[in-house]
């Protein structure tokens, strides 16, 4: 029906005859000649209606955004003073000879152009949303991303395996979509939360480098960066370790980006344990762009009069910690009230500060509420570990461990984006030595901080029960995450190929004999059959694709995403069924619940 997209008209094409196709995206009478904005996937041509034809011309007097045209007409140069350098097709226009309508539209909800719409409207009608250019390239530059993806993987010897999508619950950190089955009454398959079972026991068949571009599902509180379905870069390797796996991985990320963006990252990554992440940073993530750190202060802080700091520095799951903000203190009272709020979300109780107005003045040149109750021997050691200076500012957080972390790590990405100290990079990293189990308070028990088929880093069967028997939070796993502005990109690990091993660890994290041969027997028979040194590593494609496109959350990269509700606004999804068909399944509603898609 065309014969030139609109985008790629120029000034090679003059005098030429074209037949183009698009949605009007603006339309402008001026004087008695009609201006067209034609648009499709390549963007925008200008296309002009001469009064002298008549009937072309009153055609176009009835047309109106969002309308699909076909033109036919002769590409000229724009008269002198009306190019617009802007566009690619800015020193040109179309003189159209003829005009087809090939279908009318009522007025859009919004204006394609249009940046103020709330995201709610953008989801119930997405399919104009997704006409905007932004969201076309975003989308566009996703299929590269995974054109260039499979390209390296191919040529590293990779396979690519579907796995299935109907399988059974296991315990992946997340609650499961169910899907109850019509042939099995009482029973129900699960959506997966990843291929992690299926990707191992291709390892045990022998395909040797596997990868998917899988779809998964979890049912859980979602964010900016999270949603009940994604796409996930699944990958596995045999007769392979961490360091070979981390140098494939990163030799992709360097050159995907090469290609796609003409970013050179930096190589080799930096790698940082989990202990120095969270001790330096609050975070298992750390975001290297912002040059803050936090300063540990329990030592000095053991015996102090302060009970505030002095109680938390003493406990062994507490901790006194400082993040020191050059020039912070510039901001007001009312700032740092806005910073204290903020903090309370991650759980901590006050956020006490210091402004270094004059550090060789000492006591004197400090302004705070809290100086009173610190000896001058401490305050110098305080600075001087700070290494603050004249005009600083220095927040302390005095908790349990895990508070501070997370309190302190997320002021210090929060002040640092608001004082504009993020830098203008991108600085990949990999966190390394993460601890394999981690307790749970509550629930008192242990929990596997990555998935229970992590290996540990003792290699000896004696040796990792030595360390259990002692104590399970200081057993090291051999997992690796890639961390990019901040961001989990993917996480992984070397997987446990030792039947008996499995087990044990499956006893720490509670889980019996019978249980795991009930949830996941089937991984547990393979590993008894010849399983072969594995690991591997996921990234999650969507977080990616926000990252090199500049959006700020992965809702923005999906052609149709889901709501922080779980819900889709395009199509009503989820749905109530009909009696029939609860019938087939073998259910019955216990109540009708309200309906609430929002």
């Amino acid at each position: 029906m065309r014969s030139h997209p609109c985008g790629v008209i120029n000034t090679s094409h003059l005098t030429r005859e074209v037949e183009l196709c698009g949605w009007v995206h603006r339309r402008r009478d001026h004087g008695g000649v009609i201006f067209i904005d034609l648009r499709d996937y390549t963007g925008l041509v200008q296309v002009v209606f001469d009064p002298d034809r008549a009937a072309i011309f009153e055609q176009a007097e009835h047309v109106r955004n969002e309308y699909v045209l076909k033109v036919t007409g002769k590409v000229r140069d724009r008269p002198e003073g009306t190019v617009n350098p802007q566009m690619p097709t800015g020193e040109i226009e179309v003189l159209v000879t003829d005009l087809e309508v090939l279908n009318k539209a009522e007025t859009p909800p919004f204006q394609i152009d249009d940046t103020d719409v709330s995201e709610e409207h953008r989801l119930r009608y997405r399919y104009v949303d997704l006409r905007r250019p932004v969201m076309q390239d975003r989308l566009r530059m996703r299929a590269k991303v995974m054109q260039r993806l499979r390209n390296y993987l191919d040529a590293e010897a990779f396979v690519e395996i579907e796995t299935p999508t109907l399988t059974r619950a296991t315990p992946e950190g997340a609650r499961d979509y169910l899907v109850p089955s019509r042939t099995h009454p009482g029973s129900f398959f699960a959506l997966p939360q990843s291929p992690q079972l299926f990707k191992q026991l291709l390892m045990m068949s022998g395909m040797d480098r596997y990868y998917q571009i899988a779809r998964c599902f979890r049912d859980e509180d979602l964010r900016a960066d999270r949603q009940p379905e994604f796409s996930q870069l699944d990958i596995e390797m045999s007769f392979i370790d961490e360091a070979q796996i981390m140098s494939i991985m990163e030799n992709m990320m360097t050159q995907l980006f090469k290609e796609v963006m003409d970013v050179d990252l930096p190589s080799p990554f930096p790698q940082m344990t989990y202990a120095d992440a969270m001790m330096e940073y609050g975070s298992d993530k750390p975001d290297l762009r912002i040059p803050l750190k936090l300063v540990e202060l329990s030592d000095l802080m053991k015996d102090v009069e302060f009970k505030v700091f002095a109680e938390p520095a003493k406990n062994d799951d507490g901790r006194v910690a400082a993040l020191c903000v050059p020039g912070g203190s510039k901001l007001s009272r009312k700032d740092i009230d806005g910073y204290t709020e903020f903090v309370s979300r991650y759980g901590a109780r006050g956020l006490a500060y210091i402004k270094c107005n004059d550090v060789a003045a000492g006591r004197e040149g400090l302004q705070s509420p809290i100086v009173k109750n610190i000896s001058d021997e401490i305050l110098t050691a305080i600075i001087e570990r700070c290494n603050a200076k004249d005009g600083d500012l220095i927040f302390f957080g005095a908790d349990k461990a895990n508070v501070v972390a997370d309190a302190l790590g997320a002021l210090r990405v929060k002040v640092g984006t608001d004082l504009d100290m993020v830098s203008d990079t991108w600085q990949p990293m990999w966190v390394i030595d993460f601890p394999m189990f981690d307790w749970d308070a509550r629930e008192k028990r242990w929990h596997a901080l990555h998935h229970p088929f992590t290996a540990p880093q003792a290699t000896d069967m004696d040796e990792w029960q030595a360390q259990i028997d002692a104590d399970p939070a200081q057993c090291l796993s051999r997992a690796y995450d890639m961390v990019l502005n901040g961001t989990e990109l993917g996480g992984g690990s070397i997987r446990i190929h030792s039947s008996e091993m499995q087990q044990r660890a499956l006893d720490v994290l509670g889980v019996k004999s019978e249980e795991a041969n009930d949830k996941f027997g089937f991984l547990l028979d393979a590993l008894k059959y010849g399983a072969p040194p594995h690991g591997g590593i996921a990234f999650g494609i969507d977080r990616l694709i926000m990252l090199m496109t500049g959006a700020t959350s992965i809702r923005d990269v999906m052609a149709f995403p889901k709501t922080q509700t779980a819900a889709c606004l395009l199509t009503s999804a989820p749905s109530e069924v009909s009696e029939p068909q609860l019938k087939d399944l073998h259910l019955r509603l216990r109540s009708k619940p309200a309906s609430d898609k929002s």
